[in-house]
């Protein structure tokens, strides 16, 4: 509902972290005290979640609370209505009121099959129909049945898609690599000519198959480069005739897609309960089980429908997303912190902070509450991060020493797949994962230094003042059941703040303002004529590009 609700700064629960923090700061709380003086401090703190791949442990512990910091977060989360607004959500009630729409990723996953209704009818037969043709066409692709225009077995998949139709599978595909049984997959998203040009440059007809990936078949970016990849494909030597085998669409758009030369049998549809960046459940995730093989893409629903079960069920001292959340609400809305930092010890996962950067801020980067009005408070953080160890040897500098508080999320694999030298490799990569989160805890004061004999004109340069918080998770391996349960986590984190703040977190309307000037502009650019009807800096620039782009 779009009712007005207590503004976040105006809710006793909040005002009563606020003061609570307050009090902690002056007494300057240290973590490493906290842990000196609660020997049980990591068991309070810690929450294990269960799966049939063994044990996930999120480790809350170094962070700047004292249990009684937590148990106000729970309260702040109670009292903004998370277990309210959570109940809508998985009744399918319409919570993005702005596009009235419901928001029912956890239908694409629900395995149970319990029903789920949106305006009283089940979706779970369609979700299920679509499953099953999901499954029938990677078992075509595999096996070798379905073949190209020559006869030939399909060697690569290109998906076609940008923003939610790109950055899901893209990020799913790479982390999940080691289980490919299907055909390469390549991706291309940009409207810039270099990435189709670039990716087509070493394919074959003959063998490649694309994969169209848009809801409206009208997407601007995505069109013209399956319009692009269809002249690419007729260039060498194939018939229009010959699209039908090469190209499928994830679509609703029948007769656009049957216009472009896509057998309506190829189209697989999802539905405007499915948001964009909530999407790679759905049939958007084709290239995923299309690369790792179908049952391998139903163990990835299958871990994120263990953890929408335990956010549905869990109370929220115990609810590992609900917590996650608060910490979050914590440093954005009483310390002030700006950025958040997503750091996987894991080559695998090296699209991980790029995927929760659309997850996250184009969720939660909103200004206005759901009764109108302006926020007086922070909302999405900026969301960063790159691999571990790699982030060390770049930014990690201003984690340490820099004049930001920026709260980071450490994740780590117990158990590696790639166990060469001996699993030294691994062994070295959980040496420093472990060795971070210790450091920006427990930092380096100047007595310390001293005792090291350096000069003392350099001493104060290597000091570190720690207390800085990190959440630690570790997950028994990646593999497809474990990566679902981590990206539901980071889905509902966003769900529990979205709501805490009181903005709709399942539209985008800050997309559209740049799409529709770039409609203007672009006929502007034709021709020769200088242009004079933007401001003078926008001029200038048109005026600039006619000059040198010959």
């Amino acid at each position: 509902s779009s009712s007005s609700k207590m503004t976040l700064t105006a809710d006793p629960a909040f005002q009563r972290l606020v003061a609570h923090v307050e009090a902690n700061e002056k007494t300057q709380l240290q973590m490493k005290d906290e842990f000196a003086k609660d020997p049980a401090r990591f068991e309070k703190l810690s929450r294990t979640l269960p799966t049939p791949s063994g044990p996930m442990l999120f480790d809350f512990s170094k962070h700047r609370i004292t249990q009684k910091t937590f148990d106000l977060l729970v309260e702040v989360a109670r009292s903004r209505g998370v277990e309210q607004m959570r109940a809508a959500m998985f009744s399918g009630e319409k919570i993005n009121f702005t596009e009235d729409r419901a928001v029912l990723h956890v239908a694409l996953r629900n395995r149970a099959n319990t029903p789920i209704l949106v305006e009283g009818k089940d979706v779970m037969p369609d979700v299920n129909r679509v499953l099953a043709h999901m499954k029938e066409f990677c078992g075509a692709i595999i096996s070798g049945a379905w073949t190209g225009y020559t006869g030939k077995k399909i060697t690569d998949v290109v998906n076609i898609g940008i923003g939610g139709s790109d950055l899901g599978p893209l990020m799913v595909t790479e982390a999940l690599r080691h289980y490919q049984i299907g055909p390469k997959v390549h991706f291309v998203s940009n409207i810039d000519g270099t990435h189709i040009a670039e990716v087509t440059s070493s394919l074959s007809a003959e063998t490649t198959l694309f994969i169209v990936a848009s809801k409206t078949f009208t997407t601007q970016e995505t069109i013209t480069n399956a319009e692009t990849a269809k002249e690419w494909f007729l260039s060498k030597g194939a018939s229009a005739a010959d699209v039908a085998k090469h190209f499928v669409a994830l679509s609703t758009n029948v007769p656009k897609a049957t216009e472009f030369g896509i057998n309506p049998a190829n189209m697989f549809e999802f539905w405007d309960w499915v948001g964009g960046r909530y999407s790679l459940w759905s049939a958007i995730g084709l290239s995923i089980a299309v690369h790792i093989g179908f049952d391998n893409f139903e163990k990835l629903l299958a871990g994120a429908n263990l953890v929408d079960r335990h956010f549905q069920e869990a109370p929220l001292e115990q609810n590992i997303p609900v917590i996650m959340a608060m910490l979050g609400i914590l440093y954005g809305n009483v310390y002030g912190s700006e950025t958040h930092a997503l750091l996987p010890y894991d080559q695998y996962l090296h699209r991980f902070a790029a995927y929760f950067q659309q997850g996250d801020m184009e969720s939660n980067g909103k200004f206005i509450t759901r009764s109108g009005a302006r926020v007086n408070y922070s909302t999405g953080p900026i969301v960063w991060g790159e691999p571990g160890t790699n982030g060390q040897h770049a930014f990690y500098q201003l984690i340490h020493q820099g004049t930001r508080l920026i709260p980071a999320d450490f994740i780590a694999p117990a158990k590696t797949l790639n166990p060469i030298r001996n699993g030294l490799h691994h062994e070295i990569l959980l040496a420093n994962f472990l060795a971070q989160t210790e450091a920006l805890m427990t930092g380096k004061d100047i007595e310390t230094v001293r005792k090291e004999n350096v000069p003392e004109k350099i001493a104060p340069h290597k000091v570190f003042e720690g207390n800085r918080p990190t959440t630690s998770i570790v997950l028994p391996l990646v593999d497809p059941l474990t990566l679902g349960a981590l990206i539901a986590c980071y889905e509902h984190k966003i769900f529990v703040q979205g709501v805490c703040w009181d903005v709709n977190s399942y539209d985008q309307w800050g997309v559209e303002l740049g799409k529709q000037l770039a409609k203007v502009i672009q006929p502007e650019l034709a021709g020769p004529a200088p242009v004079t009807t933007h401001d003078a800096s926008t001029n200038g620039l048109i005026a600039f590009i006619k000059a040198h782009r010959a």
